[in-house]
């Protein structure tokens, strides 16, 4: 089963860069983050005339989640535990069935917190600790679970051409990379690291300054596999081109077949 994440940074401006993608990768499951779109302006029919399913947490003009997946989801739920008066749509879960065994998937678009430090920061911070509380309960289902989206987390300095330039950005403080370690001091899998060793691999460039001609990119999307679900990872990779065709996002699809 090949399962993707991709950061589309607006249903409406990728409407066909999205679909043409999906006809060229083919992946069972995609999860998106920034929709920016309510659950009922999403164009689920182009995505269902494609043998999709489709589930989205929707919020007008920005954030929002999606899952499209070729097989049928089960126990879907939106909004991350821990805090009723967060009205962001940043979390969206469901199982899906392969050949062979169920998969617990969450996608996530985590909050970028810039300024650093100040109100954005800490609801980083505290939506990270919600996730770690989350991905504590679901390892302890002792289920395949995947955790994928946009983490808005620069892991290390080899997941940044400059790193020197995101010293003080909230996307690479230590209190942001120290949290991400907690998770995957959980348990958890990264994905890709796992297949995939040292710098020059980059899933955002910015739309500013000539970044993508440049290769000024970084890492921020990921994949967390907890133990059942790393056991049956069997590739991992970035569609890096999509970046460069016409009226793309600054994000790249991630993906990572699983044998499922």
């Amino acid at each position: 089963m090949k399962i993707a994440t991709f950061n589309i940074n607006g249903i409406k401006a990728r409407i066909d860069a999205l679909p043409a993608w999906l006809d060229e990768a083919a992946p069972d499951v995609a999860l998106l983050q920034e929709i920016k779109s309510v659950d009922g302006g999403f164009p689920r029919e182009i995505f269902e005339e494609r043998g999709y399913n489709v589930e989205t947490h929707g919020q007008k003009g920005f954030n929002g989640v999606a899952i499209l997946s070729k097989r049928p989801l089960e126990d879907v739920t939106r909004g991350l535990p821990g805090d009723d008066s967060d009205e962001q749509a940043r979390w969206i879960e469901a199982t899906v069935m392969g050949e062979h065994r169920a998969l617990r998937l969450c996608g996530l678009y985590l909050p970028n917190g810039n300024p650093a430090p100040g109100p954005k920061y800490d609801y980083k911070l505290a939506w990270m600790e919600r996730l770690h509380t989350r991905a504590r309960a679901l390892l302890a289902t002792e289920e395949p679970v995947l955790l994928g989206g946009d983490y808005n987390i620069i892991p290390q300095d080899e997941d940044a051409a400059r790193p020197d330039a995101w010293r003080a950005d909230a996307l690479a403080r230590p209190e942001s990379r120290a949290a991400f370690r907690r998770l995957l001091n959980l348990g958890f899998t990264e994905a890709f690291r796992a297949r995939v060793q040292g710098p020059g691999h980059y899933t955002f460039w910015d739309y500013q300054a000539g970044a993508w001609n440049k290769n000024d990119g970084i890492r921020i999307d990921h994949f967390l596999l907890s133990p059942q679900a790393a056991d049956l990872m069997t590739d991992c990779g970035i569609d890096k081109d999509i970046r460069g065709r016409d009226k793309p996002s600054d994000h790249v699809p991630l993906w990572v077949e699983i044998d499922a």
